[in-house]
């Protein structure tokens, strides 16, 4: 019922945005080869006539969460307006229908490229073919559409979650393992699950580690749902369970929780990404083993200024830096994949120098000289 009342939605929509002024750039085209590649961002934004007058509409998933307000905003409005474009947002606060309701406002407003962060991959699906249809090019940011049309502009998340696995294998090469996963919706959720089985898939195929029924996808990426989801293991194997693959900062945060409340905090290896302040001040305390970080700095630009280019009239395989992927639906898209870094407490300096984070939030609580940085 809600799946058919979203596309209803998105289907009248397409009504409503017939009136609206449609955008100058071309239409995105696909792909010649199914590959893939990582990259860095695009060096430069383009100026200029188009891009000076450019609107350029971004459909935020959840604004509230402290990655996508602190990082990945700013830089794609800095990129925007470096260029003389203007920087339109709509926020959905974690609701599918909501999207689709800011989607046609954005367009209504006069957005001529849409970067969409995506709550769910399907029910937006309907609205990305409306704004395409019209010669409004979109930018899946950070999370995959599946429409070769689409510019997908991302981080490398199969590596994220080999990243992941590594650092927890290397810590219990053999042992119970609970797997957090995030949201069913999010493609970004099994990327990172595709990554895990790469590194620790023999070791399950041979017996050394077992996960039995301790693997859940979690609703929007919940903190407080993945610590109930935590909870539940614990006590379902009487607290045995020696490390836990959780796949970003937040879901950690709720895991350690639930093992904070058995005394077993800092003594099963967790992992995440994002680069959370918080997450990274439990790396330095031992409670969190890896954050792989992910400079949203850096992708924030790589959008807003592949969306200037394409308001220009580049057509969406020509962008600077963008690649052939191939998608799990057997889509070849053209896609921007960045590289990132697994922090631990040995190179912790490398978020410093960066500037991410100071030395005050990231040592909170932690013993002077027992870590890099602190």
């Amino acid at each position: 019922m809600f799946n058919r009342r979203l596309v209803a939605l998105a289907s009248a929509a397409v009504f409503a945005f017939a009136a609206c002024t449609t955008g100058s750039g071309a239409s995105p085209s696909r792909s010649a080869a199914p590959s893939g590649a990582a990259t860095s961002a695009p060096s430069s934004a383009p100026s200029g006539p188009a891009t000076a007058g450019c609107t350029v509409g971004v459909s935020w998933n959840n604004y509230q969460e402290e990655r996508w307000a602190k990082w990945d905003e700013p830089a794609i409005k800095a990129a925007v307006e470096a260029a003389g474009g203007t920087y339109v947002p709509a926020d959905a606060k974690s609701s599918a229908e909501t999207q689709l309701t800011n989607i046609e406002n954005l367009i209504s407003q006069g957005a001529q490229v849409l970067i969409i962060l995506v709550q769910d991959a399907d029910a937006i699906k309907p609205a990305v073919d409306s704004a395409i249809s019209q010669g409004i090019p979109v930018i899946a940011y950070d999370r995959l559409i599946e429409d070769e049309r689409a510019l997908y502009v991302t981080f490398d998340n199969v590596e994220v979650g080999r990243m992941q696995a590594r650092e927890i294998f290397k810590l219990v090469p053999k042992g119970e393992y609970a797997i957090i996963k995030g949201n069913n919706g999010d493609a970004n959720a099994d990327f990172l699950r595709a990554g895990y089985e790469e590194i620790i898939g023999a070791a399950v195929a041979s017996g050394d580690i077992v996960i039995g029924g301790r693997e859940t996808y979690t609703d929007n990426w919940d903190p407080a749902l993945a610590q109930t989801e935590m909870e539940q293991f614990l006590t379902a194997s009487d607290n045995k369970i020696d490390a836990v693959l959780s796949e970003n900062d937040g879901m950690a945060g709720g895991v350690i929780a639930a093992l904070a409340a058995q005394g077993l905090d800092g003594k099963v290896p967790v992992s995440g990404q994002d680069g959370d302040l918080a997450a990274l001040n439990r790396v330095a305390l031992g409670t969190q083993s890896v954050d792989v970080w992910k400079d949203a700095r850096e992708l924030g630009k790589a959008a807003g200024e592949a969306a200037l280019q394409l308001c220009g009239g580049t057509a969406v395989d020509a962008i600077t830096g963008a690649a052939p992927f191939e998608t799990p639906g057997g889509n070849t898209v053209s896609s921007i994949l960045l590289k990132p870094i697994p922090i631990t407490k040995e190179n912790l300096q490398v978020v410093l120098d960066a500037g991410w984070i100071t030395k005050d939030a990231l040592c909170q609580g932690v013993t002077a000289g027992s870590v890099g940085g602190c």
